[in-house]
């Protein structure tokens, strides 16, 4: 059953990667080039995704003009922050860790909890978290109105006047547009082994093995099978965040939270929805036995109830596996091998 699964599931991941020059395109925006957008700039943006990119580095989204959607999902670190929890305005401290954004065009939920279905949904949570930028949206949209240009930014690009949907909607395409696929990886899926070292390879086959089980939950040319997994980190004590169950109200659901993607994601750091890895080689450790970590996990999935055990040399190569994920805009960043 898993050999027939994990070969159709690998037959799926070639067919997606050999397209993704057509399925994954890159839009190269100014902030995306240089990682600074001039807030104050009255260069006007041209088309819906430069919309939407003022829009997501504009301090005007927050209750106090103090941070903006960027200041959390910072891009020089693959669009997500460097710290466990973010700080919203007046100092409040973020729930859970800040995810990345990038690779979002073919997720079907989203936040750790799975609370969006829809990009656009995700757009108001956190502008309206009182732990994050703190202002409801109909006040956002009445600043932009009052604005000097974005009334008529709006109006040429989306035909439209100011409202919630519409703010939403360009924030939202801005986000699908960065998607990456410029990897080592996805030169050697495409025959090119140039860029990838033996352990990375090694790497690569433990990942898609039966021995370690990544690709159970880790699958799709994007690494993650869009699904909610208790991977062990909830136990009622130290670890309390129920996760999905806060959305969904089933037992079952009770420490599940969603399986993030993986491209950039030695970039990343710190991990899990709490922050509370900071490196991936604690990571890799966690997964090799978890009840190092938790002794007494709650409704962990059966994946998880064996510990792996792997070898000082499968960690490494795990490791330098998950660092040819990182987009090359990245590269000096991930200091993979």
């Amino acid at each position: 059953m898993y050999f027939s699964k994990n070969l159709i599931i690998l037959v799926c991941l070639l067919i997606s990667l050999s397209a993704c020059d057509n399925g994954k395109k890159r839009v190269k925006t100014t902030a995306q080039a240089d990682n600074t957008t001039q807030l104050d700039s009255i260069i006007a943006p041209t088309d819906t995704i430069t919309l939407g990119e003022k829009l997501f580095f504009d301090t005007k989204l927050s209750l106090d003009n103090s941070i903006a959607c960027a200041s959390c999902h910072i891009p020089e670190y693959g669009f997500a922050d460097t710290s466990a929890l973010s700080i919203g305005v007046h100092g409040a401290l973020g729930k859970r860790n800040t995810p990345t954004v990038m690779n979002m065009l073919s997720r079907s939920e989203f936040f750790y909890d799975g609370r969006a279905i829809t990009l656009e949904d995700q757009v108001h949570f956190p502008i309206e978290d009182a732990a994050e930028m703190n202002i409801k949206m109909d006040e956002v949209v009445e600043r932009l109105k009052k604005d000097k240009y974005y009334p008529e930014w709006f109006m040429s690009i989306l035909k439209q006047e100011i409202t919630r949907e519409s703010i939403a909607f360009a924030i939202a395409e801005y986000e699908r547009s960065l998607e990456t696929s410029d990897t080592p990886f996805d030169d050697y899926m495409g025959g090119d082994s140039t860029y990838m070292s033996e352990s990375a390879i090694r790497g690569h086959e433990l990942f898609v093995s039966e021995r370690s089980k990544c690709f159970e939950c880790h699958f799709s040319p994007d690494f993650t099978g869009d699904e909610f997994r208790n991977i062990g980190l909830y136990d009622g004590v130290k670890y309390t965040d129920v996760g999905r169950f806060a959305v969904t109200k089933d037992s079952a659901d009770i420490g599940k939270f969603k399986t993030p993607q993986l491209r950039n994601v030695a970039i990343t750091p710190p991990y899990m929805h709490d922050g509370s890895f900071k490196t991936l080689e604690e990571v890799i450790d966690y997964y090799s036995d978890p009840y190092v970590f938790v002794e007494k996990p709650i409704n962990m999935d059966s994946l998880m109830l064996e510990p792996i055990n792997f070898t000082a040399q499968e960690k490494e190569d795990l490791i330098n596996f998950l660092h040819s994920l990182t987009d090359r805009r990245f590269t000096k960043k991930s200091g993979g091998k």
